[in-house]
């Protein structure tokens, strides 16, 4: 089993940057991969990014790509998700999501186990 707690979240203007980071229990963190999805009021959740177990693949949705970097530190069990440029549309609950290791990164919340508790990004215009 895998436990993941996000945070970074925040209120922040049109135009800034915020960095989300998921920390992961457990010794085999490089085994899995990882992933960032968000949930606004009334939606569904959507994918955003993912990454490989290794780092060396990454996934992103259009609607955040240019703006947003997924990285990982498998030493320190750790996925961020920088985001820059934000828009007000990027106003949702962001979590983070562990599956089991690919070759290619998922994009589907079907690929992943694990889920965090969420946490909350306002983007004001």
């Amino acid at each position: 089993q895998v436990q993941l707690v996000e945070s970074g979240g925040g209120s922040v203007q049109a135009g800034g940057s915020l960095r989300l980071s998921c920390a992961a229990s457990g010794r085999t963190f490089s085994r899995y991969d990882m992933g960032w999805f968000r949930q606004a009021p009334g939606k569904e959740r959507e994918f955003v990014a993912a990454i490989t177990g290794s780092g060396g693949s990454t996934g992103y949705a259009d609607s955040v790509k240019g703006r947003f970097t997924i990285s990982r530190n498998n030493a320190k069990n750790t996925v961020y998700l920088q985001m820059n440029s934000l828009k007000p549309e990027d106003t949702a609950v962001y979590y983070c999501a562990a599956g089991p290791i690919r070759t290619i990164v998922v994009l589907t919340i079907r690929g992943y186990d694990y889920w965090g508790q969420g946490t909350q990004v306002t983007v004001s215009s």
